[in-house]
């Protein structure tokens, strides 16, 4: 007789399930739209990215811990480590967009007088 999963395993089974079904969805959307579900996935304060970046930083905070007591390599805690350091820079770095986005999901669906003008797809980063 097979054991069900415990449910904080199948709870992130769903989420990772509800995460393809939106990912399905947001390709199928209209631009503005698409901008509104990415706008609240990059909410800096209660968007999919914080989330995830709070999980891998508590999963680091769970390996440090395992790691200190023998039962994890410390390698499995510093890549955690690394992980959640390199998605909290990245939340800070998409921060700066979500005006933008937000803005770009509350136009209306009429065209402008001006069609929007292409932009350049080269950037350079700031770090």
């Amino acid at each position: 007789m097979s054991h069900p999963a415990p449910y904080p395993v199948r709870l992130a089974d769903e989420i990772t399930r509800q995460l393809g079904q939106l990912a399905d969805h947001l390709s199928q959307l209209p631009p503005p739209q698409a901008a509104q579900v990415i706008a609240r996935v990059l909410d800096p304060d209660a968007g999919v990215l914080v989330g995830v970046t709070h999980l891998v930083a508590t999963g680091s905070h769970f390996a440090k811990d395992q790691a200190e007591r023998g039962a994890l390599p410390a390698e499995v805690w510093l890549a955690l480590g690394r992980a959640s350091n390199e998605l909290h820079d990245i939340t800070l770095d998409l921060d700066e967009h979500q005006d933008t986005l937000q803005r770009v999901g509350t136009q209306p669906a009429t065209t402008a007088v001006e069609p929007p003008v292409p932009a350049p797809l080269v950037v350079r980063r700031r770090r």
